[in-house]
């Protein structure tokens, strides 16, 4: 059983189009053996009932010589009796009268035709002669006074055989045409109503490899085509969504890593300028461990958020102290000497909602594009407000652009590319994207001057 399934789904066709084929031929000649029977059938039903007719005309004609006024049975001799008497019977009762030249006593239709006149009513058979013929015969009964006459006459059906034989070769060499016609149209007719598919189907793959903003719409095309371009779209959506964030998620790996990275290398090439102590090497180990543990972090920090688990408070609650997040950041913070840093607050204790590793990215960004832009100071306050944790950074450099404004927390947009400063515009958009996915905010005060002031909104812990 499993040998002949595996048999029959090797044999099926792969394509849809060979599938509905294949149904359609299937369907159509179920269809036309069914008519082929039943006309077939209604066709012999005709020819006997024809038969039949021409038997009891021919009977008929054979009655009108056969006398039955006297007390016995008497045949009439006529002008074409020869034609009369070719395959009649004429009995008398069950007494046979006359029979045709060529009949034997012994032979089928002599047999047959004793039998039809011995029964009480009209009757017809059939009945195989020599030779493979088949025979109808038929009986007619002849009322008289004292006496009854029977006339059975025969036909011989070879000539109605050959017609009903060739009405069905005839139906079926027109079955095979008819069939062999609705497997090349069925195929015809269903690569053309595929092929606007196949189209969107390539289409759709050109488009998803790219990320590109064409889309099918739903506009002037058929129902089921529609249904199936609004799918596509859906589809594609999606799968640019995942390519914009595999970008930014790249971009923003490559943006939070490149400081550890180049502490790294500036520590290992002081450390190779000349031989070192063991205290100084001990010491180039330790920042090398503190920035590994730092790349670390990040990439654990910002692939969590990728997959919208380690970020979603309802799923990883945590409280951090604000203030020894912002020391420490503070301390490994590069400046230029003439910058200085402080922090602002009045509480000794000051919690927010949020575990260490997303603050830290948070404060990153905007601490380092303070020190970045700064003239001389960059002060960080934090402090706490109904239901939240506010920190404000401030720098006394040359601010935002106003032209620059609307376009500040847009990834890889910078206000001025040349102004000599590192920075791929990753940083910015980032914060604000970690804090709006802790339930807090990042945002940028217009009006403060001289600098700028950006601040983070984080639930209090």
């Amino acid at each position: 059983m499993n040998r002949a399934r595996r048999v029959l789904r090797r044999l099926a066709p792969r394509t849809l189009r060979g599938r509905l084929s294949l149904v359609a031929l299937t369907t159509a000649a179920l269809l036309m053996t069914i008519l082929t029977v039943v006309f077939n059938a209604v066709m012999d039903r005709h020819l006997r009932h024809q038969t039949d007719d021409e038997l009891r005309s021919r009977a008929a004609a054979v009655a009108t010589t056969v006398d039955t006024t006297g007390p016995r049975v008497r045949v009439l001799e006529t002008v074409n009796d020869r034609l009369l008497d070719a395959n009649v019977w004429i009995y008398a009762g069950t007494r046979l009268l006359e029979k045709p030249p060529s009949a034997t006593a012994g032979d089928p239709p002599t047999r047959a035709a004793d039998r039809l006149a011995a029964q009480p009513r009209d009757a017809c058979a059939t009945v195989q002669a020599h030779g493979h013929r088949s025979v109808r015969l038929c009986a007619q009964r002849v009322p008289g006074g004292r006496a009854t006459a029977t006339v059975v006459t025969a036909l011989d059906l070879t000539p109605y055989r050959s017609s009903a034989d060739t009405l069905l070769v005839g139906s079926l060499v027109l079955d095979a045409v008819m069939l062999g016609c609705t497997y090349v149209l069925t195929r015809l007719a269903v690569g053309r109503a595929l092929r606007p598919v196949r189209t969107m189907t390539d289409q759709a793959t050109q488009w998803s490899a790219v990320g590109s903003d064409e889309r099918f719409g739903a506009e002037g095309h058929p129902v089921e085509l529609a249904r199936l371009g609004v799918s596509l779209d859906a589809l594609l959506d999606r799968i640019r969504t995942v390519l914009r964030h595999e970008q930014q998620l790249t971009g923003e790996l490559s943006h939070e890593l490149r400081t550890p990275l180049t502490r790294i290398v500036m520590e290992l090439d002081w450390w190779r300028a000349r031989p070192r102590t063991d205290a100084e090497t001990r010491a180039t180990q330790e920042v090398i461990a503190e920035a590994a543990q730092s790349m670390r972090v990040i990439c654990d920090t910002l692939l969590n958020d990728a997959r919208e688990n380690a970020l979603n408070p309802a799923t990883v609650p945590g409280t951090t102290d604000i203030l020894p997040v912002l020391n420490r950041l503070l301390q490994r913070l590069d400046t230029p000497d003439q910058v200085k840093t402080a922090v602002d607050t009045q509480a000794p204790v000051l919690e927010a909602g949020v575990v260490p590793a997303p603050l830290e990215r948070i404060l990153s960004p905007l601490l380092d594009n303070a020190a970045r832009y700064a003239h001389s100071r960059v002060t960080v306050s934090a402090r706490r407000i109904p239901g939240a944790v506010r920190i404000d950074v401030v720098d006394d450099g040359p601010g935002v652009p106003e032209t620059f404004r609307d376009e500040l927390f847009q990834p890889g947009r910078r206000a001025d590319p040349g102004d000599g400063h590192d920075g791929a515009g990753l940083g910015l958009p980032l914060a604000r994207r970690l804090a709006r996915a802790v339930g807090g905010e990042v945002s940028y005060d217009p009006r403060h001057t001289p600098g700028a002031r950006f601040t983070v909104s984080l639930p209090a812990g």
